[in-house]
């Protein structure tokens, strides 16, 4: 095992520090050994030790964004409406 003599310093949030914490005492361990455990991971995977993806939204935004990109690709035209008409489909 190698002596731990390099210091590493990163910056993040506090809300990020207090809620990793949590959860790493929950394990017994230290945000220090977590980081120890992320890097001797990533060097086992030549990589990240996990898969990076897009984020994925709930269906209603998913189809939101896909009627936007239609618009935009000329797909479907899009009618203006009245600032009421706004405020009656949101029932305002």
């Amino acid at each position: 095992m190698s002596h731990k003599s390099t210091t590493l310093n990163i910056r993040v949030s506090p809300e990020t520090k207090k809620s990793a914490e949590a959860i790493y005492q929950g394990f017994g361990i230290t945000i220090s050994d977590a980081v120890n455990i992320f890097l001797n991971k990533s060097i086992m995977e030549n990589g990240l030790p996990f898969e990076l993806k897009q984020p994925r939204y709930n269906a209603e935004t998913e189809a939101a964004m896909k009627e936007t990109e239609d618009i935009m690709a000329g797909k479907i035209q899009s009618e203006p409406k009245s600032v009421e008409d706004f405020f009656k489909e949101y029932g305002l």
